[in-house]
């Protein structure tokens, strides 16, 4: 750490143990001005909703149930208890949350188990209920949950206030929340209680934005938790102006959500976190705090726009023509808000069909498919007329980018958005972002290979984050990425469930696009630590005639190693070894992979505990059989291994 960041955490300890004997906090919350009116008009439409799905979805939560992550379907109890873990029914002690270790599963469980109801998507769920039927049965459900929510969780105590995150995602879902039942006028502060129960939760919000604006993640912390917190800041003072205060909290919001929208986000659209699932994350902060600005009257400037909009752009590109999106980095199903209930919602289609009215774009519409939930309650009543005007373009008018050289991503490929697509995508990006890289696996010239809409090579994904740490290193290791791996060690070194204390450095050496032809060629240095230092060069060379890719993987070094080629398949696949050769089927599509040179075991992995290997991760704390195949050659010396990979449909 800098000298800057110790001293920015030391007063930030410092500020915790003043506040832990109750100096510098904010217990005396002072009294609103509710004459200073809020914007209102946002989320207030209830048009063209299916009001079943969200009925359906209400009841869910009145009956006490809620789905968090591997729990498909677990009791949370008509009263939540708000500081216990559903997964291991671990209750979290009340200590003082700044000083209460969450990491500890002893002391608190599954610590994303336990905030994951904390964030309230759910309590937006009753809402919307409330917003289509008007029964009050909804807003009483949403009294309960609040009240036992102040009851349980009293201010600075427990883990649901350990994490500035956790509070901002908590407080833009509350102020969802408090548009759909109209604020200050909604018939839940009208009846008995009501003045009580409007005054408990303002003063919470109050704390939840003092909490944010003392500790922001700052220096290498600073990654999507401190946009977060920014959008939790800014929205959370749009939304509740009840304060003189809030206009320093929201230009403080203001100002950090545009610094750090252009910082983390690269030029071509990359977050630099370089995890996939981040990037909608990200998205999801970044626009939902751009139309709450505007509602207000606070535009963003022209250049966090462009960013928002190269950012999907990405999206658009790596996303195939069935929509499959490699899920590169870590992930861990977190959402900022769930407006949508439909069973085949997809997040990145999502992003881009509100990117397709936001920016005009008949191309994210045609990525996007059909206008969902989720976009029709950010964008209004007009979205589905808006939508249904933009024009339609054809597969071959679709500007395809290629090439995403910032933040290290480029496509080799043939005819995309048909039936007959060849899309591979290699990773030659940096491990993460900063110095911890706390979101980056170790995937240095990693391959993702669709044919036709079919995943064949895949990245398989994150599983755990805070537990299972030998889960948690193999699904971020090397030897979970189609990408080589040298004597038994990742390309960079992991130093805590979210660090990185060495980093593999990649260049990309040429990228050429040709009509029949595409070419790409770079290397890492993660293996120029050893004592006799390796580099590994990998070439790529698509022949669109023959739809074949040559991969040819140069190993620089003098002495002897092990060399180790893995590659992961989807699920979907059904794979066999013939000799030494790979064959591969997804839904009547084929994909041979061969290796041309030199002596290669081969080892086919499904489900192996002990590798371990031959797993996949669609969602987060699940995983499941798949198949990995791993050639491992005994190399002396600068050596060349070639394989071609053959797409047959």
């Amino acid at each position: 750490m800098s000298l800057a960041e110790i001293l920015y955490r030391a007063r930030g300890t410092a500020l915790s143990a003043a506040q832990r004997i109750n100096v510098f906090t904010d217990t005396q919350v002072p009294h609103p001005d509710l004459s200073v009116a809020s914007s209102g008009r946002w989320l207030r439409h209830v048009e063209q909703f299916d009001p079943q799905l969200y009925v359906d979805a209400a009841e869910h939560v009145l009956g006490g149930h809620i789905s968090v992550f591997a729990l498909a379907d677990t009791q949370l109890g008509s009263t939540p208890r708000w500081n216990r873990d559903p997964r291991t029914g671990r209750e979290a002690p009340l200590r003082f949350g700044k000083t209460l270790d969450y990491r500890d599963e002893n002391l608190v469980g599954d610590i994303k188990y336990l905030w994951e109801p904390n964030r309230h998507l759910q309590l937006v769920t009753l809402a919307q209920a409330y917003r289509l039927t008007d029964d009050d049965r909804y807003l009483n459900g949403i009294r309960l949950q609040l009240t036992s929510w102040f009851d349980q969780c009293p201010y600075l105590k427990g883990p649901n206030w350990a994490s500035s995150l956790e509070l901002a995602i908590r407080l833009i879902n509350w102020s969802i929340v408090w548009r759909l039942i109209v604020g200050l006028n909604c018939q839940l502060f009208l009846d008995d209680g009501g003045n009580e129960l409007r005054d408990r939760w303002l003063s919470s919000i109050h704390q939840h934005l003092h909490f944010i604006a003392g500790h922001l993640s700052r220096y290498s912390s600073s990654n999507n938790h401190l946009i977060g917190e920014a959008a939790g800041l800014f929205i959370g003072a749009c939304t509740w102006p009840h304060w003189p205060i809030t206009k320093d909290w929201k230009q403080r919001g203001y100002d950090t959500l545009l610094r750090q929208a252009l910082l983390q986000n690269s030029l071509d659209g990359v977050n630099r976190e370089q995890a996939v699932s981040y990037q909608q994350f990200v998205l999801d902060f970044l626009i939902v705090s751009a139309l709450v600005g505007r509602d207000a009257g606070v535009e963003f400037p022209a250049d966090f726009w462009k960013r928002i909009e190269a950012m999907l752009e990405y999206l658009a590109s790596i996303m195939d023509v069935c929509g499959n999106v490699p899920m590169i980095g870590d992930s861990d199903d977190g959402y900022v808000l769930q407006l949508a209930q439909q069973k085949d919602f997809c997040p990145y289609r999502s992003l881009l069909a509100t990117g397709a009215l936001l920016f005009q774009r008949p191309e994210f519409k045609h990525k996007a498919g059909s206008l969902d939930d989720k976009t029709r309650w950010l964008l209004g009543d007009n979205a589905t007329i808006d939508y249904s005007t933009l024009p339609a373009m054809s597969a071959s008018a679709l500007p395809m980018r290629r090439a995403f050289p910032e933040g290290g991503y480029y496509i080799l490929g043939d005819q995309f958005e048909t039936a007959e697509e060849i899309r591979l995508l290699v990773d030659c990006g940096p491990l993460g972002y900063l110095s911890i890289a706390a979101h980056g696996h170790a995937d240095a010239l990693s391959l993702m290979l669709s044919v036709g809409g079919r995943e064949f090579l895949v990245d398989p994904g994150t599983f755990a984050y805070h537990t299972m740490r030998r889960w948690r290193d193999y699904f971020r290791g090397t030897s979970a990425h189609n990408t080589v791996r040298i004597d038994g060690l990742d390309q960079s070194e992991i130093g805590g469930n979210f660090m990185w204390v060495r980093h593999a450095q990649t260049r990309c050496e040429k990228w050429e696009l040709g009509p029949d032809m595409d070419r790409f060629s770079g290397s890492h240095d993660g293996y120029g630590h050893l004592p006799d230092p390796v580099t590994h060069r990998r070439d790529l060379c698509l022949n669109k005639l023959q739809r074949s890719i040559q991969v040819t993987d140069i190993l620089e070094c003098h002495g002897q190693h092990r060399a180790e080629r893995f590659w992961h398949f989807s699920e979907h696949c059904r794979v066999r070894l013939e000799d030494n050769a790979i064959v591969a089927i997804n839904d009547g599509v084929q994909v041979r992979i061969s290796p041309q040179v030199g002596n290669v075991n081969a080892v086919l992995l499904n489900g192996d505990e002990s590798s371990p290997g031959g797993w996949i991760s669609r969602r987060f704390d699940v995983k499941q059989p798949t198949t990995t195949v791993v050639w491992s050659s005994e190399i002396d010396g600068t050596t060349t291994l070639s394989t071609e990979i053959r797409c047959i449909i």
